[in-house]
């Protein structure tokens, strides 16, 4: 053999132990950092569990106590308003004349419930009882509100009846 064809066996040998060597060896290595790495990130997020958890704890006091101010109970949203209603009412001299089913839709996946009710008694009650709902209770908006004065024909005298639509999303 000559020299020449010494050099470029050499060389190509030295490239095929080169491929082997980083095919056994250097790419384990590189996996193996790698692994490395994403167990360090999950380490990291174990060891912030205790605080994320006192997070959620706190945050879950929290959101307890808002239902609670806003007087939403474990029951359904139109038995929890019924009840602020009702409490209102007896305190206020107003009537509850029809409380109707809520009106559902589900737009664009929200989903929005309409409460239709009708109340009978003093103005002033009636816009207070408006206020207690949307500000204090936060049950939802109301959209329409409709006073209507009627006579009853049996006394004679007058009365005022308001029909509230309330609108709710969730």
């Amino acid at each position: 053999m000559t020299q020449k064809t010494k050099n470029i066996l050499l060389v190509a040998g030295f490239i095929i132990v080169v491929i082997i060597a980083y095919n056994y060896a250097i790419a384990n290595t590189f996996e193996l950092k790698r692994e490395f790495k994403t167990l360090q990130r999950e380490a990291l997020v174990f060891d912030n569990l205790p605080l994320q958890l006192s997070s959620l704890k706190q945050r879950e006091h929290y959101y307890d106590s808002l239902l609670t101010t806003y007087q939403l109970g474990q029951g359904s949203m139109q038995n929890s308003m019924l009840s602020a209603i009702n409490t209102f009412a007896d305190t206020h001299q107003l009537k509850i004349v029809e409380f109707r089913e809520p009106h559902n839709i589900e737009q664009n996946d929200l989903k929005i419930n309409t409460y239709q009710f009708t109340l009978e008694g003093n103005y002033n009650a009636i816009i207070a009882l408006i206020y207690q709902l949307e500000q204090h209770t936060k049950f939802g908006e109301i959209i329409n509100l409709h006073f209507e004065k009627k006579k009853n024909y049996k006394s004679g005298k007058y009365y005022l009846q308001a029909k509230v639509l309330l609108k709710s999303f969730g």
